[in-house]
């Protein structure tokens, strides 16, 4: 019962955190305005996730997962299926479809991070350190696509992981969803739309000749 209870209050710190930092912005929301929309006290945050910058690390950490909990990319059920994929534009579909569920969770938590990040050393850091581990993963995935043999022969693993990584970026997906009122589906669309067009041969694009 203890081990639920405590599970309970870290799932509500943490979609209470996630709340604060998107509307009022890192600066605004203090420890105190979280325990207080959480239910619970300054105290049992510290010992439950740790002081605001690691209650910064952790709230994203979960949007990224979709768990309260930190989830390594390859462990992580969209990654394994992906994996699994035979053929270069079912990996392309099934990754757009997994950028388009976990944007509206992702990208705002991003958008408040980048913000705090101007002002804030933990979080410009933070930011920093996920930037650059989106990249890695977005190579390692355009070099996964490479070995399906049905990518472009020109498009290096640079370049595409390049293109992903800034394509599947909250930016973008703020754009076009708050900015232009496109759904997230209709941006997941997009995406494989856009990936499947750059990245594959013109033999291996379904519906081609």
């Amino acid at each position: 019962m203890r081990a639920a209870q405590a599970e309970s209050t870290r799932h509500r710190l943490l979609s209470s955190a996630w709340t604060l930092f998107t509307e009022q912005g890192y600066a605004a929301t203090t420890v105190t305005k979280v325990a207080r929309a959480a239910g619970t006290s300054v105290d049992t945050l510290y010992a439950s996730i740790g002081r605001k910058p690691v209650l910064m690390r952790a709230v994203v950490e979960s949007a990224i997962s979709g768990t309260d909990q930190t989830i390594p990319a390859l462990q992580r059920d969209y990654v394994q299926r992906v994996r699994a994929a035979q053929d270069a534009a079912t990996k392309l579909e099934l990754y757009a479809a997994a950028i388009a569920a976990m944007s509206p969770r992702t990208a705002p938590i991003f958008q408040a991070l980048r913000d705090a990040a101007r002002t804030d050393h933990d979080c410009a850091a933070l930011d920093a350190e996920i930037s650059a581990r989106r990249a890695t993963n977005m190579r390692s995935f355009a070099g996964e696509l490479r070995e399906t043999g049905q990518l472009r022969p020109e498009l290096t693993d640079d370049r595409g992981g390049d293109i992903i990584w800034a394509t599947a970026g909250h930016e973008h997906y703020t754009q076009l969803v708050g900015g232009r009122g496109w759904s997230a589906a209709e941006f997941g669309d997009y995406l494989r739309e856009l990936w499947v067009s750059l990245f594959l041969a013109r033999r291996d694009i379904r519906g081609g000749s």
